[in-house]
């Protein structure tokens, strides 16, 4: 398993991205990335709604225009957006031209100012240009719920013991990550609901 916590010598590294929030309300950020899809994104959504809760989909832009259905659902009840690439692309990986032009056909899909580079793989270059255009939103807490390995048990007892205020907190609504997220999510935003936590939208 990852360190469900984000290391804090990353946060001092890249200190211009956003990994968490000041805490209020007793708030914490709940994040999707990956989808739309047309059943796990509804499903999602209606985990959320049993505890009141909103969260943030950090869309890749092919799934918007393969399902603009799903994502309209999205807006309509409520939930936030972000840019998620078109492609799903690499930063470490991609030429930056190359990143900025996917970037910029998933804006033509999802209009938001929030960004998400996927798998958290982002050149100091990207950061440098994007940052005027994005806040670029990464994590504090990991669900790594795609990890096929994954204990499911231990990783809710991880998200329990260090959910606090102002955290983000990543969660997938994908293929890849349907089967441990169908019971890891219902399970931690019971524990959320139970500790009266509050969702924040950015």
């Amino acid at each position: 398993m990852l360190p469900t916590k984000t290391p804090q010598l990353l946060k001092r590294l890249y200190p211009s991205l956003i990994w968490d929030k000041p805490p209020e309300e007793n708030g914490i950020y709940l994040t999707f990335d990956d989808g739309p899809h047309p059943d796990i994104t509804p499903w999602v959504m209606d985990e959320l709604e049993r505890h009141n809760y909103k969260a943030t989909f950090f869309c890749i832009g092919d799934n918007v225009k393969k399902f603009p259905e799903t994502y309209d659902q999205i807006l309509k009840r409520g939930h936030g957006v972000g840019n998620h690439t078109f492609n799903h692309l690499k930063g470490f990986r991609t030429d930056n031209t190359t990143y900025y032009h996917n970037i910029s056909l998933c804006q033509e899909h999802v209009n938001s100012q929030l960004f998400r580079p996927p798998y958290g793989y982002i050149k100091r270059s990207q950061i440098r240009y994007l940052k005027s255009l994005y806040s670029i939103i990464m994590w504090s807490l990991l669900a790594e719920d795609w990890n096929p390995k994954l204990n499911i048990a231990l990783k809710l007892d991880l998200l329990s013991r260090h959910s606090k205020k102002g955290d983000i907190i990543v969660f997938h609504d994908s293929v890849k990550a349907e089967k441990n997220l169908k019971i890891l999510l219902p399970l931690y935003l019971q524990y959320l609901s139970e500790k009266k936590f509050n969702s924040l939208l950015f």
